[in-house]
């Protein structure tokens, strides 16, 4: 199989949008990504993944903690913003929880501390160890086959 066949295929699974963000050298990074998952309620774990070539893969790697912000359905324009999709500069205002950098208005911030990392084909794989959640309510943004969606609605399941 060719790689468009494959980012084809991986696109056909819905995911929610976040932006991973870190702290280094008293300077903010951050990137969209949703490569993002669950691994452990006990110990409580996530993982994230960044392309190895990506200067975020160093600024985690160096600083050895992140957050992870799970942005709602109308913070598309902070999703390409992060993505490099935008080129003029912007001044964001974090939100600052458990002293990291945080997006405001995300629907759920995550803080952690690197917990272990692998390297897998082009990607490095982040597990973090979670030191602090705040959720809200509120509906996430989500991203299907290359294009941003929103979640409104509700499957009947017999």
């Amino acid at each position: 199989m060719d790689d468009r066949t494959f980012r084809t295929a991986m696109g056909k699974f819905v995911t929610g949008v976040t932006v991973i963000t870190t702290q280094l050298n008293n300077e903010v990074y951050g990137m969209t990504a949703n490569a993002f998952m669950s691994v452990s309620i006990d110990p409580k774990l996530v993982l994230i993944s960044i392309d190895e070539n990506a200067n975020m893969n160093q600024y985690v790697d160096e600083a050895g903690q992140f957050a992870i912000s799970i942005l709602n359905e109308d913070q598309q324009d902070m999703s390409a913003y992060f993505a490099g999709q935008v080129k003029e500069q912007r001044n964001i205002n974090f939100n600052w929880f458990n002293d990291m950098p945080a997006i405001e208005g995300a629907i759920v911030n995550l803080t952690c501390d690197v917990h272990d990392s692998v390297v897998a084909g082009d990607h490095t794989l982040y597990i973090g160890a979670v030191t602090d959640v705040f959720v809200t309510d509120g509906e996430p943004l989500a991203f299907f086959s290359g294009k941003y969606k929103q979640v409104n609605g509700t499957a009947n399941v017999n």
